[in-house]
């Protein structure tokens, strides 16, 4: 398919995951991983994030570019409208905008589902990736110093937060995204990305 196309991950994407992944884990301190996961293990993540929450990814010519998911921010009841967000692009395909359309997208379904609150941890330093989350229109919180310890060096992690919709005063609990998937308006915020990239 010359298009691309933005949807939901499948079972089938993990060893393509893997591959965009395990260059972050390897070779630098962006992931606080050791290990890469074994394709079996990330198709586990997918399929325990897709209970939850989306996990989509960015295909063109039938090949997976990159993807970006949305998890838990806390476990307790109070944080169950706040998410955290993760984003990442395979190497041959950074600067063309494709994580700013996965972000899109995802950020339009979470507030779907109704989520308020939008959170992304980035090791520092990474002025490529600070850049874009500010570009994008999150705001620094803080910093958590030398809170992990990879490659022989400990490592801060930046925080940064977005409001996703005005909060309400009453908030319902999020939807599943089972249920989200029934509503009119899923197949629209699923492309939005793609729509505000021809803009």
């Amino acid at each position: 398919m010359n298009q691309p196309i933005i949807r939901l991950a499948q079972l089938s994407d993990a060893s393509a995951i893997q591959g965009i992944y395990a260059p972050f884990v390897q070779n630098s301190h962006t992931s606080f991983e050791y290990e890469v996961p074994s394709v079996t293990e990330l198709g586990e993540r997918i399929q325990a994030t897709l209970t939850y929450a989306p996990w989509l990814v960015y295909e063109q010519y039938q090949h997976v570019m990159g993807y970006a998911y949305a998890g838990h921010h806390r476990s307790r009841t109070a944080y169950q409208w706040s998410v955290e967000l993760s984003v990442y692009v395979g190497e041959d395909f950074r600067r063309k905008g494709i994580a700013r359309v996965l972000y899109t997208s995802l950020v339009a379904l979470l507030r779907l589902q109704g989520f308020y609150n939008a959170y992304i941890g980035i090791a520092l330093p990474n002025p490529a990736s600070v850049a874009f989350h500010e570009r994008f229109g999150f705001k620094p919180v803080g910093v958590y110093h030398g809170v992990g310890y990879k490659q022989g060096v400990w490592g801060d992690v930046g925080w940064w937060e977005m409001n996703i919709q005005p909060k309400a005063k009453h908030p319902t609990a999020p939807l599943s995204l089972e249920e989200a998937q029934a509503l009119p308006d899923w197949n629209t915020a699923m492309i939005e990305g793609l729509t505000e990239s021809k803009q």
